[in-house]
């Protein structure tokens, strides 16, 4: 234990903000007046600072084994520093384990199971979400197109980016998979006048859109389903399909018949938009340092993420050709990082809204993992330990002679000047 100490006390000393570790015994290492001040009930957890284990020691603050004081800006500074392994790159399976992961990822991504998941995180509570996500609760990776955008106006870029990758038109049948709060689908109706049809396993998000539809008049062409991917039946294709912050939840063994079920659900020569969440590393099934348990467990069960070359090749093996793609992570790290500060500034609302729901043991440490879990992910996005892909595909038609240009299949125009012209600007 001591060795380790020795080893905890250097790495305090580089870290780039102050930080003061108490020890259960009362042991002090670090300056009295330091920025970040944790305060150890538990030596398991002091073991786990030690080693760079800060997913661990994140679950043991959760669960009130240490206590934290200092902002998540400073103490993510100082987990950083901590950290004795790169997280997207520390995780390396042989085939058995290999075999374990796809195992697993097929027992836990049943019909049943997914809801429970979905449930579990998106129906904590609309009322403490709306306090730090923007007005439209879009709940995924802004678009900051001009640098002094506000987080509100970033979310509208991102939702019209979407749509003109896309190339929406008027009366074209639109389909959001994993649709929320309804950002993206009523984006679609009410400014390129599609015909949109939603899906959820939220029961929240259901019931909040179907509020929105009937308040907006939108009854005749926009419509929400509470639904499952894989049950979706349609008499006829849709013209495009837009899918974002869904497929992390999907998981690795049911990634082929994911894709295979957008195929079937996407017309001929039309164009799909797959906006997720991407692993950095290649071989690793989470992210390490305990990170990725930390996030099972606390945020989001059953999450899965792959490497975006993996993600291409799933998608290939479905029929769908990809024809851009864009990485956006730096966007998202930003994104996460103005959820951070904007639950920051209203914790106590936070808490007492949690606790109003859930009572108080259960308030408080969702408080504290959402904390944790926002800053974290902003940490991880900033270092390239996870990334945000926009993969567009099309379904291609087999006629050489149909697009824009011979060989196109699609309406894809095999450029991307009709990405940024003439942009509708983000209102605030």
């Amino acid at each position: 234990m001591k060795s380790l100490l020795n080893s905890l006390e250097e790495s305090l000393a580089l870290s780039p903000v102050g930080v003061c570790v108490e020890l259960p015994d009362g042991m002090r290492l670090g300056p009295a007046d330091a920025d970040v001040r944790l305060r150890f009930r538990d030596r398991m957890a002091v073991v786990a600072l030690a080693m760079g284990e800060i997913g661990n020691v994140g679950a043991a603050i959760v669960e009130g084994r240490v206590a934290l004081e200092g902002s998540m800006r400073q103490l993510m500074a100082a987990a950083a520093a901590l950290l004795r392994l790169d997280p997207a790159r520390d995780v390396q399976m042989n085939w058995w384990q290999r075999v374990l992961v796809r195992a697993r990822s097929m027992a836990a991504h049943t019909l049943t199971g997914d809801a429970q998941n979905i449930q579990f995180h998106y129906d904590l509570s609309d009322d403490f979400y709306a306090l730090w996500l923007d007005p439209r609760r879009v709940y995924s990776c802004a678009y900051f197109r001009e640098h002094d955008m506000t987080l509100a106006q970033a979310q509208e870029a991102k939702l019209d980016h979407i749509c003109r990758k896309l190339m929406l038109r008027e009366g074209e049948r639109f389909l959001d998979i994993g649709a929320g709060w309804g950002g993206l689908l009523l984006w679609a109706a009410e400014h390129y006048g599609v015909d949109a049809t939603g899906i959820t396993l939220s029961r929240n998000q259901h019931a909040h859109v179907q509020r929105l539809i009937e308040e907006r008049g939108l009854g005749g062409r926009v419509r929400m389903q509470l639904l499952d991917y894989r049950e979706l039946q349609v008499p006829q294709p849709f013209d495009k399909i837009a899918s974002v912050g869904m497929f992390e939840h999907v998981g690795r063994a049911q990634m082929e018949r994911y894709f295979g079920t957008v195929h079937r659900l996407l017309r001929s020569g039309g164009l799909m938009m797959n906006h997720g969440i991407t692993a950095g590393g290649l071989d690793n099934a989470g992210l390490g340092a305990g990170m990725g348990e930390f996030i099972e467990r606390y945020i989001f069960p059953g999450g899965e993420l792959l490497h975006v070359s993996v993600a291409l090749q799933e998608m290939a093996r479905a029929g769908l050709e990809m024809v851009d793609t864009e990485n956006l992570r730096p966007h998202y790290a930003r994104t996460l990082w103005a959820w951070s500060d904007a639950l920051e500034a209203r914790s106590d609302e936070a808490l007492a809204t949690l606790v109003a729901q859930h009572g108080q043991e259960k308030g408080e440490r969702a408080l504290r993992a959402y904390r944790l879990y926002l800053a974290g992910c902003a940490l991880a996005f900033e270092r390239g330990w996870i990334a945000l892909h926009q993969i567009l595909a099309v379904r291609p038609s087999g006629r050489a002679e149909e697009g824009p240009m011979r060989g196109a299949q699609s309406g894809y125009p095999f450029n991307r000047g009709y990405m940024y012209a003439g942009q509708l600007q983000a209102s605030a």
